[in-house]
């Protein structure tokens, strides 16, 4: 329940996380002192509050709980119907019913239906994601209550009340620290950085800081991992940071797919124009007397009837699912159907960096001594590795001593541990110390075995972290710290340190958004036991330093590469360091040149300023969740179709909010795999790569079926339209008719889920979704085509009719020269090159298809039950078959000159665009 702020128990003035800036506002709570919080809060750090004072608070507030407004399967499913599609769907299936055309009636029956389920599952999804959010507040917490420590139900927790955290508990609400005693939290759930934040109670100097630096307060469903503390309850419920996260992704609504846009506008554009036409047409055969009244409403409804080209939403359907199951084969899961093709309209592609572009697996890769820069071969954790020189040359490393030492210590320092989990390294324990444990096992081969006398553990007060082990013989401190700590250490105990020279190294490192770690010893005497007697420097010898980063996974930097040749921009959104984020993506070349904003950067601009300056950066640094989610609206403001890539809780709002959501298989959370549209299922960032071909791939072959039924269909209503100008009988039956439309739906279009992928796919920019699907061009040859097979049909009728034939010889003779013109467009459609060459064979299917079609055209004409249903006759070869192929040859013909004109002209409109550029 959502804490009302008035409402909200606060004796002297009201304390808000993010308060507006003004004279009258306290500053943020992070600045605040204990003292004042205490009073503020009326609360008090040693008893708390009374039992009667947070029963009160509670009555007021409300518990400590995240709820959603929950909608009744029902509507929820009857709105999948609420959409102008639907309803011309609907009018077509109806319309086709009545007409007895039942197969048509039934495919787009099932068509609806299936959308309203895709529709209806897509948004239980979306409740999903809610249910998972509201899950991740923790049960129970260890609360002082009047004097007493208790544990309660977290949902009981009030503002003020003061919570205990040990390690491995969850953070129960958002808290304000009193005392932290080497307190670290996970924080992944809120800023995606999988690395502990060492915590603290000192209020902070700076009025304007990220989550991620908030470095006094914890957060609801974070984990403490180390250490101890207390902290005041500062807001509860949906007030908390988890809260909003979940506000943020209920309220965002789920965006329609370009592809759906495009085949809304088509759809109610072209049903209707094909309605104006046939109230036009009726009124002048009204006027003109050409038939009957009856026959002229049967003429109308038949030219209706043909045009509408029904079998378009199956054809999308069936085209999207096979891109569907092409994708699940590649690791790519799909969840809705028109996601397929969305991805390969995308222009951006938004994703986190740790884990995605990176490898999240803290790796040693350079080390530095007194003598010499090395570098260390081997990414991640699970990689054989060795130590190298400048020149790319194996170093002996156990030869040298200080790079012995370095080693020796990394591994017998470290207290991180690892094991498999489906093949995969899990690290439990410190990333840091995960890297130097890694390090340890590429170059010895096995686990560290300390003999450990006693140890110290890092501490932010000091800095560093010590133990005392016997190793090689004699008594040893090792250290590992910060490098100006233990620098400092030796040259106050007299020891000659170059730190000028050291300090020069080791920024090399950091400015390439590596983290340094100074390793070192220093021999006791044997009989010392306790770290706390050792004096460190005296004797202290620094072996050297480790550059630890997480790296690039391999490929990313290729794929990256591939997407900004294929016209797709990938920007970096990140709750890390923005020097180590824009590091990472110099290292990958996201851009010529990387510039960097952070979130408090970004809370500085408008919606409208953070949207007409958006595309300048390409990363985005220290972010929150609402962050991301601004991000995301600020590109699509801008008219771009964005993909966002993510994991984590915090990666939610934006999932659902971007054109096309992806999230990873194996290291997403249930919440961030709810909200989005597609899943990695190896978290590989290098298969959106192929994602965005299989989506350009899906959308051709879109266009494809598009291209041919649209002008197929129209000249079926042609022909009715050119009988009735031209006061002469129809060529064609009703019924004929509606075997062409019901053989066409079943055989023919679908050819086009066939079609291999188009040479040079991914060379050409990504498709501009405001102009629709059809280009004028294509307008252009729907109009033509439409004629040339329509005029065919009618010459061809009204030359044997001429000559004396029976008019069912006709008709049987048109039926097939509309349905060879049909099959010849076919073969011109299909790939760009010229008929008549190399890929003429490539979509072996198509040529299955037509076989199909051939049988049961011969079936309609010579069976004699079919004969009576459809009016058809047994002809001869030369009028049944040879006149239909000639026109069919003739459409092929016409078509392939206008493909080579086509052709030269879009050349020379891309040399043009190339020479303005």
């Amino acid at each position: 329940m959502a804490q009302d702020p008035e409402a909200t128990v606060t004796p002297t003035t009201e304390v808000t996380e993010n308060p507006e800036p003004g004279p009258s506002q306290q500053p943020p709570i992070w600045q605040q002192t204990t003292e004042s919080l205490l009073v503020d809060y009326a609360t008090d750090r040693d008893e708390g509050l009374s039992t009667g004072e947070a029963q009160q608070r509670l009555r007021t507030n409300g518990p400590n709980e995240l709820t959603a407004k929950k909608q009744s399967n029902l509507i929820r499913f009857l709105k999948q119907f609420n959409n102008s599609i639907i309803y011309i769907l609907a009018g077509a299936a109806l319309l086709t019913f009545f007409m007895h055309h039942y197969s048509d009636s039934i495919v787009i029956g099932l068509v609806i239906i299936a959308n309203a389920f895709i529709g209806y599952f897509q948004e239980k999804s979306a409740d999903n994601a809610l249910d998972r959010i509201k899950a991740l507040l923790v049960n129970e917490a260890v609360v002082i209550r009047d004097g007493q420590k208790v544990t309660l139900p977290a949902r009981e927790l009030v503002t003020g009340d003061i919570v205990q955290l040990e390690a491995g508990d969850t953070v129960p609400a958002d808290l304000r620290l009193i005392d932290a005693d080497n307190l670290k939290i996970q924080e992944s759930a809120l800023t995606g950085e999988t690395d502990s934040v060492l915590k603290g109670e000192d209020p902070l100097p700076e009025a304007d800081l990220p989550l991620a630096e908030r470095a006094n307060q914890a957060f609801a469903s974070t984990a403490v991992t180390n250490g101890s503390g207390r902290g005041i309850v500062t807001v509860t419920g949906t007030d908390t940071e988890i809260g909003h996260i979940q506000q943020n992704v209920a309220e965002v609504k789920q965006q329609r797919t370009p592809l759906m846009r495009n085949l809304n506008s088509l759809g109610l554009g072209l049903s209707i124009a094909i309605l104006v036409v046939a109230v036009l047409l009726f009124i002048l055969g009204m006027i003109t007397h050409v038939y009957s009244l009856p026959t002229l409403l049967i003429a109308v409804i038949t030219m209706v009837v043909g045009s509408m080209p029904e079998g378009l939403p199956a054809s999308t359907s069936v085209v999207l699912a096979m891109g569907t199951q092409a994708m699940t084969k590649q690791n790519v899961i799909v969840k809705t159907l028109p996601a397929v093709e969305t991805l390969g309209a995308v222009d951006i592609v938004n994703t986190d960096k740790t884990g995605t572009l990176t490898k999240n697996e803290m790796t040693v890769t350079d080390v530095l001594t007194a003598a010499d820069t090395y570098t260390v071969s081997g990414i991640g954790y699970d990689a054989a590795g060795q130590i190298e020189n400048a020149d790319g040359q194996t170093v002996p490393w156990q030869r040298d001593h200080d790079l012995e030492w370095l080693v020796q210590i990394a591994g017998q320092t470290s207290d991180a541990e690892f094991h498999q989990e489906d093949g995969q390294w899990v690290l439990t324990g410190e990333p840091t110390d995960g890297a130097l444990t890694a390090l340890y096992h590429k170059l010895v081969g096995q686990d560290p075995a300390p003999q450990e006398i006693d140890s110290l553990p890092f501490d932010s007060a000091i800095r560093y972290s010590a133990r005392l082990v016997d190793f090689a013989g004699q008594r040893v401190l090792l250290v590992k710290g910060a490098p100006q700590t233990l620098m400092k250490m030796m040259a106050d105990q007299g020891q000659a340190v170059d730190q000028t020279a050291w300090q020069s190294r080791l920024s090399q490192l950091t400015q390439q958004g590596k983290r340094v770690v100074a390793l070192g010893y220093q021999p006791v005497a044997a009989d010392v036991a306790d770290v706390a007697d050792v004096v460190i420097g005296q004797a202290f010898h620094l072996a050297g330093m480790a550059g630890i980063i997480d790296p690039p996974r391999p490929g990313v930097a290729d794929a990256v590469k591939q997407l900004r040749y294929a016209g797709i921009k990938v920007k970096m959104i990140t709750g890390d360091d923005p020097e180590t984020a824009a590091a990472i993506a110099q290292q990958l070349n996201l851009s010529e040149k990387a510039r960097a904003i952070t979130g408090p950067e970004l809370a500085q601009l408008s919606d409208t300023e953070l949207a007409a300056k958006i595309d300048q950066y390409t990363v985005f640094a220290r972010t929150t969740p609402a962050d991301k989610l601004r991000i995301v609206k600020a590109q699509q403001q801008r008219g771009h179709v964005v993909s966002m890539t993510g994991d984590g809780v915090n990666d939610a709002p934006a999932l659902k909010q971007a054109d096309i959501g992806v999230a990873m298989g194996i290291r997403g959370t249930d919440v961030a795999k709810d909200s989005a549209d597609m899943v990695l299922a190896d978290d590989d960032f290098t298969s959106i790569l192929r994602a965005v071909r299989e989506g350009r791939h899906v959308f051709d072959n879109i266009r494809k079926t598009i291209r041919f039924l649209l002008p197929t269909s129209f000249a079926e209503g042609l022909i009715v339209v050119l009988s009735i100008l031209m006061d002469q009988p129809l060529p064609l039956f009703p019924t004929q008719l509606l075997w062409i439309n019901m053989v066409s739906a079943l055989t023919i279009q679908f050819a086009f889920i066939f079609e291999p992928a188009e040479s040079g796919i991914m060379k050409r920019g990504p498709r501009d979704v405001t102009r629709g699907i059809l280009s004028k061009l294509d307008i252009f040859e729907v109009t033509y085509v439409s004629l040339l097979i329509s005029g065919l049909g009618m010459f061809a009728y009204d030359l044997l009719t001429n000559q004396g034939l029976n008019a069912v010889i006709g008709s049987t003779m048109t039926l097939n020269v509309i349905i060879f013109g049909k099959v010849f467009y076919l073969f011109n459609l299909q790939n760009d090159h010229p008929v008549l060459s190399k890929y003429f064979f490539r979509n072996k299917m198509s040529f299955v298809i037509v076989a199909i079609l051939l049988v049961l055209q011969a079936g309609i004409i010579y069976w004699p039950a079919m004969q009576s249903v459809f009016h058809t006759t047994s002809v001869n070869f030369y009028y049944g078959w040879w006149i239909p192929i000639v026109a069919g040859f003739v459409v092929l013909v016409v078509t392939e000159i206008a493909k080579a004109i086509r052709h030269r002209i879009d050349h020379q409109t891309v040399a043009r665009e190339q020479r303005n550029f």
